[in-house]
């Protein structure tokens, strides 16, 4: 099985998501099961039924995260950056320019187990991150989307 990457950054955010589950969420709903449970009857009992759910999804994210790190490969953007010099390779962050929407847009390209794209972090394996890979500054990059192509001109490029 390979490892997936992840950045730094990825991997402190997942760990830190893991530690509140683990030191906040999962004490409260221990808590919250033991004050049901002295309601009375358990079958009838939907403060103890929902609190059990609440642990079944608790726990359940407890291992996607925990298995999650354990299986990734953890990368230092800014050790890639200073090897890739002005190339855009995984961890960089884009600044474009949407040429079809006349606006700029930033992006940093991540592993698919952090790509948040409220975030603007987009997947390495991203059409729009496939198309930037291997460009520098000052290069055009077109994207073929379900919408038709679209072009981008990268603005910058960092390792942050």
């Amino acid at each position: 099985m390979s490892r997936a990457p992840i950045t730094t950054k990825g991997a402190e955010r997942l760990r830190a998501e893991l530690d509140e589950l683990k030191k906040v969420k999962r004490p409260a709903i221990i808590q919250a099961i033991a004050e049901a449970r002295e309601h009375g009857d358990l079958k009838e009992n939907a403060e103890y039924h929902a609190a059990r759910e609440q642990q079944s999804f608790a726990e359940g994210r407890i291992q996607q995260l925990e298995g999650t790190l354990s299986n990734a490969d953890i990368i230092d953007v800014v050790a890639i950056g200073k090897n890739a010099g002005n190339k855009i390779v995984f961890g960089a962050t884009v600044e474009l320019f949407d040429v079809n929407e006349e606006k700029d847009v930033s992006y940093q390209i991540v592993g698919e187990l952090e790509a948040d794209i409220k975030l603007n972090l987009i997947s390495i394996t991203s059409p729009i991150a496939r198309a930037l890979i291997g460009k520098s500054s000052d290069d055009v990059a077109v994207v073929q989307a379900p919408g038709g192509d679209r072009e981008y001109e990268i603005v910058a490029v960092r390792y942050e």
